[in-house]
């Protein structure tokens, strides 16, 4: 398997551990237990916190994706409210009671899943920080003990990884976060791409304008959709993404990625059929 296709198939395997973060109750009552007012105020002041106290602007930049003001409106008031870390202990907490509600305590104190997380684990502390702000954040945490949280740490850890090149990516493409919220509406068939969930709440006029920007350069029709050009950009975008995303894997022999994908591929099942919830 080349390191591209690699790297894509790890994503689709580690992408449903990671998603009980944002899918499952856990995280959220954790967090809400700690004081925190709303989701977002929760996702802000643990997503961010292994960058350490940033003002929000780095946060923002960080993070790329949100509309302007957004990171600011939850940082630093939240980490007023609650201590980074300790946000973030509420957070992996949660994390790992999702898991292990929903893969069963079988599966979850398995010898297999162990052994997924310290391959994992090889991996995600393996690949150099340099140019990737999230994954830094991420090397500088102690790595937990316990075989399950574990698996979503190092699994958390190579989203990041991941997310960080693909923002190099979006950058080199000249795409502003909003702009690939739009992209990735299209790609994923919803249209008009307005309604996306991480989209719809935005004010329209700022929406108008991503679309009138997004259609001068001839990347969407007049009609919303994608155009050939818009398509191909998608494109190139994602493949640029698993090329950067290829490193961390590069420490694990052949014998030992068959043997990870091998281990993930029914807990990724169990978690795709509940939908990480």
């Amino acid at each position: 398997m080349s390191t591209t296709r690699t790297a894509r198939r790890m994503h689709e395997l580690l992408e449903p551990i990671c998603l009980v973060t944002y899918q499952a109750d856990e995280s959220g009552e954790e967090l809400a237990r700690l004081g925190h007012r709303t989701y977002w105020d929760g996702y802000f002041a643990s997503r961010a916190a292994p960058l350490g106290r940033v003002p929000a602007e780095v946060v923002h930049a960080a993070f790329y994706s949100f509309a302007p003001g957004e990171a600011a409106r939850h940082l630093p008031g939240a980490w007023e409210t609650v201590p980074p870390e300790e946000s973030f202990a509420a957070w992996r907490r949660g994390s790992t009671a999702s898991l292990r509600r929903i893969l069963g305590e079988e599966v979850a104190a398995s010898a297999g899943l162990a052994r997924a997380a310290d391959l994992l684990t090889t991996a995600a502390t393996s690949a150099p920080t340099q140019g990737r702000v999230l994954f830094a954040g991420w090397r500088t945490l102690p790595v937990p003990e316990v075989p399950l949280t574990r698996l979503w740490h190092s699994a958390t850890m190579l989203r990041e990884h991941r997310g960080d090149g693909h923002v190099a990516a979006l950058l080199g493409a000249g795409i502003g976060g909003a702009e690939a919220h739009v992209l990735s509406a299209l790609e994923q068939g919803i249209h008009p791409p307005q309604t996306f969930g991480r989209l719809h709440h935005l004010p329209q006029e700022h929406l108008a304008a991503v679309l009138h920007g997004l259609r001068e350069r001839g990347l969407v029709d007049a009609d919303g959709w994608f155009t050939d050009a818009g398509r191909q950009t998608k494109q190139r975008i994602e493949a640029l993404t698993d090329e950067l995303a290829a490193p961390p894997y590069q420490a694990l022999s052949a014998d030992e990625l068959t043997e990870l994908v091998r281990e993930l591929e029914p807990v990724t099942a169990r978690l795709v059929a509940t939908g990480s919830r």
